[in-house]
């Protein structure tokens, strides 16, 4: 299976772990999914083989509260079985919880409080750099939370430090729990923000793989600075039923929606096969 079809795939998983766990963050599930999948089948130095190696890759979800396609990706990834996170995602005692969780394998941190990911990665980085390791370090956020100023102390201290090993990416769906992004909290020339706080930027379209490769691939030449990807999503990826609507941020389908979402997705799997 090539890895747009894979992308497409792998929310259907994250669709029926939402339907079993009855809740779930589903909208930025389905815009996060091909940024995710790039990431650890096309970019990453990490498997369920290296996952102690202090040489290996690190990632944070930031926006933690998309867990489910975190989980879907490091099942597919071979970390734990796909069935058993969907039989026990938010079930009482269930280690598959609503936000990332470091007693799973795979997962570097607990996440969820959002604002956290990029300081969090800034000190990995830098380590990285005392250490005199060679790994990457890298963390999706939200636009939404980008509202948040621990954000852009991360992002000051990046710069400093010129941490060229870090690479941030934003998920640039332009919707959060409460609407649209500009209307909540706007973000002008996003791109132009993060340049004047030192950072080499990427803008690129966000679900397409081949561009977030090539956006990655080109942070690692970038020496000096540290990069962000602001990758341009879709809110709700796959199926016209979810698809730019504010209100799919966080939402268990009802049987018709989960049938039409399903056709959908097989729809875009049979496209790209």
């Amino acid at each position: 299976m090539n890895l747009d079809a894979l992308a497409y795939k792998l929310r259907k998983d994250v669709i029926n772990m939402i339907v079993a766990g009855k809740g779930g963050h589903i909208g930025g599930d389905m815009s996060v999914m091909e940024i995710l999948t790039t990431l650890y089948f096309k970019e990453m130095n990490i498997s369920p083989e290296n996952m102690d190696s202090p040489d290996r890759d690190l990632f944070v979800m930031s926006k933690g509260h998309s867990v489910e396609a975190l989980y879907a990706v490091l099942a597919e990834k071979g970390f734990f079985p796909i069935e058993q996170v969907i039989n026990e995602f938010s079930k009482f005692g269930s280690k598959f919880i609503g936000h990332p969780n470091n007693k799973l394998p795979g997962i570097e941190m607990n996440s969820g409080s959002l604002g956290h990911g990029l300081p969090v990665c800034v000190g990995m980085a830098l380590a990285g750099k005392m250490d005199k390791r060679d790994y990457r370090v890298y963390t999706v956020m939200g636009d939404g939370e980008l509202a948040e100023g621990s954000v852009w102390e991360g992002a000051m201290s990046a710069s400093h430090y010129k941490l060229d090993n870090l690479c941030a990416v934003v998920d640039r769906n332009r919707l959060q729990i409460s609407g649209n992004t500009e209307d909540v909290m706007h973000h002008d020339d996003l791109g132009a923000r993060f340049s004047s706080f030192g950072w080499n930027v990427i803008s690129v379209e966000g679900n397409n793989i081949d561009a977030l490769y090539e956006a990655f691939e080109s942070a690692k030449t970038v020496k000096g600075r540290p990069t962000v990807v602001i990758a341009n999503t879709t809110k709700g990826c796959g199926s016209s039923v979810m698809e730019n609507k504010a209100n799919w941020h966080h939402k268990v389908p009802t049987q018709e929606e989960y049938e039409q979402i399903m056709k959908d997705l097989d729809a875009h799997m049979e496209a790209l096969a």
